[in-house]
């Protein structure tokens, strides 16, 4: 890939990144829940989906997923259906203030928030079908192509770690705020909201 065109990609990287989404929703929400340290890890399992999704690309499966309206549409309602459902549970959790300073919480698991980050993005067709629509524009049929998607993996992931670590920041600097139950309620409602709606709009999409 010339050095030109991996800067356009670089460039495109951080619009595509920061774009809010369904990741946005989830990392804002894990900071909050978990504090900055704890609720990254949802920012690496969102990553470890994006790596996923290229690899699928990668072995043409993409265009599978953007032909065929039976593939599409039955991940399309997977992925809504998740979305939902996490939108669901958070609406129920209980409106428990937020120890900032205390022990660890008991339902924080670094394999959890690794699974519900990954299921988040593999299972958006949406995303899928954008990347297959983007990175053919960046793609250099001469030359070498794993090495390409490799790159391309590595540069949309650099990227995407620093604006989820943004999201996860910024919801984690509200903390202190979160000593009422009446606030941490409110908050959970809010995010069972996003959530909710991130994945009526998903199943609302069309190729």
């Amino acid at each position: 890939m010339a050095l030109s065109t991996w800067l356009a990609f670089f460039a495109a990287s951080w619009v595509i990144s920061f774009s809010p989404g369904p990741g946005a929703i989830s990392s804002m929400s894990s900071g909050l829940k978990y504090g900055f340290k704890r609720g990254y890890w949802m920012a690496i399992g969102l990553n470890i989906g994006i790596m996923i999704q290229i690899f699928i690309i990668s072995l043409g499966l993409g265009q599978v997923l953007a032909r065929s309206e039976l593939a599409f549409t039955t991940l399309k309602w997977l992925g809504a259906a998740y979305l939902i459902y996490l939108g669901w549970k958070q609406l129920r959790t209980d409106a428990m203030p937020v120890q900032v300073a205390g022990q660890e919480p008991s339902d924080f698991r670094i394999r959890d928030l690794l699974l519900r980050g990954c299921l988040i993005n593999i299972t958006n067709p949406k995303g899928l079908v954008f990347l297959l629509a983007i990175m053919p524009q960046f793609l250099d049929l001469n030359r070498p192509m794993p090495l390409q998607y490799l790159l391309i993996a590595m540069t949309l992931c650099f990227t995407d770690l620093i604006a989820m670590g943004c999201y996860t920041s910024l919801a984690a600097r509200m903390l202190h705020l979160l000593r009422q139950a009446s606030h941490v309620r409110l908050l959970n409602r809010v995010f069972g909201s996003l959530f909710i709606l991130a994945g009526t709009v998903l199943a609302s999409v069309s190729r």
